[in-house]
């Protein structure tokens, strides 16, 4: 049996909607260990006189926790 915890992370691009996504998934990667999913909650843009500023991603970011150092796991 695995357990996952699922983190949000919001993610900025001066680029598009993929460059916040992938910004976001390589931060989190950097901290989290064994990131095996992410999917976007939501997404939305800053705008400056009519002008796409900033786009920004909201990510649901899935890992598996590890078991302690030590517990047994159930077969």
């Amino acid at each position: 049996m695995s357990v996952a915890k699922v983190i949000e992370v919001i993610s900025k691009s001066k680029v598009s909607f993929d460059d916040a996504i992938k910004q976001g998934v390589a931060r989190a990667s950097e901290t989290v260990r064994d990131v095996s999913s992410a999917w976007v909650k939501d997404q939305s843009v800053t705008l400056s006189n009519g002008k796409i500023m900033e786009y920004i991603v909201i990510l649901k970011v899935t890992f598996v926790l590890k078991a302690a150092s030590g517990a047994k796991t159930k077969a």
